[in-house]
């Protein structure tokens, strides 16, 4: 409730957390003139910038540089032995980080913005009360208001895991060590990143997954190649196993269903992520959630309470910055007088493993359970001669298409630079083209990309 005390301040938009959608709304409003506050607990520039996509791939980086070095010899290059320094490593990293925050930071005071550092709780439809963390308070309301209050990473509930001091996927990357020895709970994007990366830099690494295979959501084919290429690269992988019980004496002891125990230095819980939504009062603000505590919208984004959307993660979105992107989109559009909606987005995802993994569209599982008549095509990396001149030939490439209309379903693309090759068919898709058209286009040789007009005649169904 509000406070009889308390001075409620109106503004055309309150933005309450600064995630990608939130703070590309807060910002582009301001400069139309809008009365705009965008509330913030500390993240500068959001998840992505401090502690997810962009500290992240900027490990990436330096492990690819770290297994290319390994090579180098097959390029006819002697570069002496390779040193990993972990100091280095988290100053390549911050540094990475800090100028994008100074960036951000810039950015919203230049947008004109009331950019408010404080933890914000609904006390009423559409206001929040702010403790800021200078010290004070203020109590605000919006004409319209956008939740982009994220996530965090998921603990899971084995017993000991959290006596063990685990890691997630934000304090792995502040690491003073790199660990002997690894053990990574869950087998999806965030794991399987964290355990080649750190597979690069000396660890040796194993990968326990409760299911059958790694990533149930592509087909079996491109799992069972990419599991591989981890192997090949000293990553254990073990499917079909339950973590039973943890201990921490002098290192972690892990206790598997099966009997089986391990033995590392650190281990990384990497099971997902909760929403930031408990804390948040959303009961006075009239918005409701799901089972899991994310913020129930349509497809507009819009939530139970009037004027009230959410975005990002917190609304249940697919979790990549991409996506938070276009949901920026359909609020505006929303808020300005506009139809755009979520329904039918064609979003790719990126898995920068090394093999890196894109895809967009359907699976070939997926595809057949429409009940289309489908044409698979695949393609190993090894047949693209940009690939042979980087001496980066592990992948395959795969492709799915309806057999009459030509149109192309979806594609994975495990190989070398696959998430820059996948805009390619994915704007293919948009524009409703043939496969045809990639077939027969003039690709510049040799690239990459080249390789697409011999994936969509390597058919095997």
């Amino acid at each position: 409730m509000i406070d009889s005390r308390d001075v409620v301040e109106d503004v055309d938009l309150l933005v309450v957390g600064g995630g990608k959608a939130g703070k590309t709304l807060a910002m582009d409003l301001a400069r139309a003139g809008r009365r705009v506050v965008m509330v913030e607990r500390g993240m500068i520039g959001g998840t992505c910038v401090n502690v997810a996509c962009i500290p992240t791939k900027s490990l990436v980086t330096s492990s690819r540089l770290a297994r290319r070095a390994a090579a180098a010899q097959s390029l006819g290059l002697s570069i002496g032995k390779l040193e990993v320094d972990v100091r280095m490593l988290r100053s390549h990293k911050d540094g990475v980080v800090a100028d994008m925050v100074a960036l951000n930071h810039h950015q919203f005071l230049d947008s004109g913005m009331d950019f408010v550092l404080g933890t914000a709780r609904f006390v009423a439809e559409r206001t929040v009360g702010i403790d800021l963390n200078d010290g004070g308070r203020r109590v605000v309301r919006g004409a319209d208001v956008v939740i982009n209050t994220g996530t965090v990473p998921h603990l899971p509930s084995v017993p000991g895991l959290a006596g063990a001091a685990p890691l997630n996927s934000e304090t792995i990357m502040d690491l003073e060590r790199i660990p002997e020895r690894l053990v990574v709970i869950g087998g999806g994007y965030v794991g399987l990143e964290f355990a080649h990366m750190f597979a690069a830099f000396g660890s040796e690494v194993t990968v326990l997954d409760r299911g059958p295979r790694l990533l149930p959501r592509e087909d079996a084919d491109i799992s069972g190649v990419l599991t591989e290429c981890l192997r090949e690269d000293g990553v254990e992988v073990l499917t079909g196993v339950t973590v039973k019980d943890v201990a921490r004496e002098d290192a972690v002891r892990l206790t598997l269903e099966d009997g089986r125990t391990l033995v590392a230095d650190d281990v990384l819980a990497a099971t997902g992520r909760d929403p930031v939504t408990r804390d948040l009062g959303l009961d006075a603000a009239g918005v409701r959630t799901d089972e899991r505590g994310f913020v129930r919208v349509d497809d507009t984004l819009a939530t139970d309470a009037p004027h009230t959307w959410a975005v990002g993660d917190v609304a249940g979105s697919p979790q990549f910055t991409h996506v938070s992107l276009d949901d920026y989109r359909v609020v505006k559009a929303g808020i300005t007088g506009g139809t755009r909606t979520t329904a039918g987005r064609l979003v790719p995802w990126n898995l920068f493993t090394d093999p890196e993994l894109a895809r967009v569209g359907l699976t070939e599982e997926q595809a057949r359970a429409t009940g289309r008549d489908v044409r698979v095509a695949r393609l190993p990396v090894k047949a693209i001669p940009r690939a042979r001149t980087m001496r980066e030939t592990r992948g395959l490439w795969k492709a799915v298409v309806d057999r009459n209309t030509e149109e192309i379903l979806g594609v994975a693309l495990l190989g070398p630079d696959s998430s820059e090759v996948l805009t390619v068919v994915q704007t293919a898709m948009w524009a409703g083209l043939p496969f045809t058209r990639l077939r027969d286009g003039i690709i510049a040789h040799p690239t990459m990309a080249e390789g697409l007009n011999a994936l969509f005649t390597s058919w095997v169904d």
